[in-house]
Parts: structure tokens; C-alpha cells; sequence
């Protein structure tokens, strides 16, 4: 771990010095692209609402600027613009409380609320393989912050007035509540695979992480809940094409 963190670090420094004397092998490629994907997320309530994943896609631009390779690691930074849909889905009520066991095992309500966002993340990325022709693994991670666009919430009862006999949870504050902080942060880190062809441009397979530091709701003494932050796990295909491209013909 600390050989990770000492690399991005690393990255950071080389690409924000933009002086001859580099160690290692300068690189100087611009590649952007678009990409989307399928999004888990919850939402951390505290105190806890009972949940399960809530599923929602993801669509944006990626700009990638590769300055370095620092012995076996390709240094680069990446910069995204994403849609997200995002938010959480909760577990009402399960086999255990519900009066009339359902055979298929669903519970009889639902609840859910759809978030989007406008999520840009800037990251630091090693890779490791090929970078012209052939199969390159990278990890990425770095800080992201999010701007609120909207909200929907679908449910299979009357949320002024829900069972209150047969529930997982009393937590039902939540679907009166629309978001209160419009500007989310936190930090995100992933793994991935990159094929990349001469011609053909670069294909990525991107799986991500995403902990919200902010809140969606308020959290001080006075406000529901003490914690409200976003979490989301992410898959996502990404295609990019060569902006600039160093010239070394020894790159492989």
C-alpha cells in the first residue's frame, strides 16, 4: 500500500512539474473518449435505514494525459465528466414479518429514491503492460465531487401513511425529506484493464469505488440524521482515441 501511495504521488509531482529534467521516460499523450455503465449504490444512514442495492447507469466524457513511465509504472492523470444515477432502495419488510409469507420471497412494499448527479473525478493512474498494442492493467484513484441535478422516488405505499406493524425499520423521516446539499465530495479509487491498438484507439473495462465524505441530508444536532453519504460501485466500458501521441518508437 505504501508502494501505491508513494507512486501516485509520484504521478502528481512529475505532471505538475513541467521541467526538462524528468527521471524515467517522458511520455507526452492526450486521449479522450466517452463511456458508460451499470451503478450499485446505497446511502449510509445513521441512524440505519435497511437496504439493498439500488441499480442505475452511467454515461460521460474522459480526458487521460500520460506524462511519465517511472520505471515498470505508466503515470497519468485522469479527468471525467459523469451522469450518474445514483441513491438507495430499501428493505421494508422480509419473510420473518410479514403476515402472509410471499413463495418468491419479495416483500410486499417498496421504496426507492432515484438521485442524479454530475460526478467529476480527478485521478491519479499507474498502469502496467502494454501501451501501444496489447493488454494494460492500472489502478486509479483520486478525489471526486459531485453537483445534485435531480430526484425521483417511487413507492408501492402510501408514504404519508406507511404500515408501521410489518417493517424492517420505524426509520421513515427519509421520504419527506428531499435533498438538502446540492454539492457532494469524496474520494474514489479502481482497477481495470485497457487493450489499446495502434489504430483501432484504447478500450477500457473500468470497475470503481465511491465514498461520499459529504451528506446528503444535514447532520448537526438539530437534523435527523448524523450521517447520509453516498456509496456507489461502478462497471464501465470506456472507448478513448489519441489526442497526441508520442513520437518514440521504442513505446510498445
Amino acid at each position: 500500500m505504501r508502494f501505491l501511495k508513494l507512486h501516485i504521488l509520484t504521478c502528481f509531482v512529475m505532471l505538475a512539474t513541467a521541467s526538462s529534467a524528468q527521471v524515467g521516460k517522458h511520455r507526452n499523450e492526450l486521449a479522450f473518449g466517452v463511456g458508460g455503465g451499470y451503478v450499485l449504490s446505497q446511502v449510509g444512514f445513521t441512524p440505519k435505514v435497511p437496504q439493498e442495492q439500488l441499480g442505475g447507469i452511467t454515461l460521460g466524457a474522459t480526458l487521460r494525459y500520460t506524462s511519465e513511465k517511472y520505471f515498470s509504472s505508466i503515470c497519468a492523470i485522469v479527468a471525467e465528466a459523469n451522469l450518474v444515477q445514483t441513491g438507495w432502495k430499501e428493505r421494508i419488510q422480509t419473510l420473518e414479518n410479514l403476515p402472509v409469507p410471499n413463495i418468491q420471497g419479495d416483500a410486499y412494499e417498496a421504496y426507492s429514491r432515484k438521485l442524479t448527479y454530475l460526478q467529476v473525478p480527478l485521478l491519479a493512474r499507474l498502469g502496467w503492460g502494454r501501451e501501444r498494442n496489447g493488454l494494460q492493467f492500472f489502478f486509479q484513484a483520486g478525489p471526486q465531487v459531485g453537483f445534485f441535478l435531480s430526484e425521483k422516488a417511487e413507492a408501492t405505499f402510501d408514504t404519508a401513511n406507511p404500515n408501521m406493524k410489518e417493517r424492517t425499520s420505524g426509520i421513515i423521516a427519509q421520504y419527506d425529506m428531499p435533498v438538502e446539499h446540492q454539492f457532494d465530495y469524496g474520494i474514489t479509487a479502481g482497477i481495470g484493464l485497457e487493450f489499446s491498438n495502434s489504430h483501432l484507439g484504447h478500450i477500457l473495462l473500468d470497475v470503481r469505488y465511491y465514498y461520499g465524505l459529504g451528506d446528503i441530508y444535514g447532520n448537526s444536532k438539530h437534523d435527523y440524521f448524523a450521517r447520509s453519504n453516498l456509496n456507489t460501485l461502478s462497471v464501465k466500458m470506456i472507448y478513448l482515441f489519441d489526442i497526441l501521441r508520442s513520437k518514440d518508437t521504442n513505446i510498445k
